[in-house]
């Protein structure tokens, strides 16, 4: 959402006021500062070992002050958070129109991502604007029977990003690190993956990293302590795995530009990676992202052991598979959503 805010912000016409509810407080923080955003409000609803229940009525019962102080004309929520559900319901309630950044991704199963696939699909009966960023989302969106007039194409924020975040003079201490290494960058956090799948994927990336001496691998590990503890049952001892803190997004897409590919059970890198040209290898069942299937760009590998280390060892011993992964286009955008949205907004349409 930031590149967006800017976006807006850069546009006399259109007041843009900022709230933040603080879900992911720390790693919330390093966003802001990445784009220089400073929000009007900070909710701070962030608790030590805070359940849904705790975010949703936090969220709830707070917010409301927000939007009875501003009045707003339209509030924007961001993709599948509880954040954003909760706000859309809370806007819904004080009949407030609300637009939907990465609207239409879908799995169709509440299972999975847990609980990002019903947030999404609750935001959507409440938008008077859906800001859609493929073609394919917009279908979802259409036969659930949304009005086509409420949808628009937009591609991808995320994308928009990278333009401001990935730098050719950058560097970092685990890069220098890394050199002369093939690099893989490593995300893993998602609350359905907790428990016997995550230590499926740990205990796979530990055997390829065993047998390729040239490999090394970074993990900036998620701040939820269930995560830490399953990563340090099964990742302690690798010389050549480096287990740090989450990363910025300044840092984080910069190392992701310098890796050799990604393993993932996240859904934004799904779209980052590949327009930096890196292969995905996607540690879920399901994916919201079918377009990074289809173009090639991604591999939905589950939480099978044999299963992630056997196409993980592909892309490292196969050069054919890896440069057709990398060379696909990426699905997600052309990095002008932001200016789109903003069109769409101020003037009722976007020529772009």
């Amino acid at each position: 959402m930031c590149p967006l805010v800017n976006e807006l912000k850069r546009r006399p016409q259109v007041q843009t006021v900022v709230c933040v509810t603080g879900q992911h407080k720390q790693m919330l923080q390093q966003v802001l500062d990445a784009f220089s955003v400073v929000p009007d409000y900070d909710l701070a609803i962030m608790q030590p070992n805070q359940t849904l229940f705790d975010v949703t009525t936090a969220i709830l019962t707070r917010i409301q002050a927000v939007l009875n102080q501003e009045k707003p004309d339209l509030t924007l929520v961001h993709g599948d958070t509880s954040t954003a559900f909760v706000t859309a319901l809370a806007c819904f309630y004080l009949h407030i129109p609300v637009g939907h950044v990465e609207a239409g991704l879908r799995t169709y199963n509440f299972e999975s991502p847990f609980p990002e696939e019903f947030n999404r699909q609750a935001v959507s009966l409440i938008c008077r604007y859906h800001f859609a960023p493929t073609e394919k989302a917009k279908h979802n969106l259409l036969r659930e029977g949304k009005d086509e007039s409420s949808i628009f194409v937009t591609g991808n924020t995320s994308i928009d990003a990278l333009k401001t975040t990935v730098r050719a003079d950058y560097t970092h201490p685990e890069l220098m690190w890394a050199q002369g290494s093939r690099l893989i960058l490593i995300t893993a956090h998602r609350r359905e993956n907790l428990g016997e799948a995550m230590h499926h994927m740990f205990r796979a990336i530990r055997r390829v990293l065993t047998e390729h001496p040239d490999v090394k691998a970074l993990y900036p590990i998620h701040l939820n302590p269930v995560v830490r503890q399953e990563a340090a049952e099964e990742l302690s001892g690798l010389e050549r795995l480096h287990i740090i803190e989450p990363l910025d997004v300044l840092d984080f897409h910069n190392i992701m530009a310098h890796s050799t590919l990604i393993l993932t059970d996240s859904g934004g890198i799904q779209e980052e990676a590949p327009g930096l040209g890196k292969p995905v290898l996607v540690m879920r069942d399901t994916t919201e992202r079918p377009e990074g299937i289809a173009a090639g760009t991604l591999k939905l590998v589950g939480t099978d052991e044999q299963t992630i280390y056997d196409n993980f060892k592909i892309l490292l011993e196969n050069k054919a598979e890896y440069e057709k992964m990398s060379h696909a286009a990426n699905p997600y955008g052309d990095g002008h959503a932001c200016e789109r949205i903003a069109d769409i907004l101020e003037y009722g349409h976007t020529d772009r």
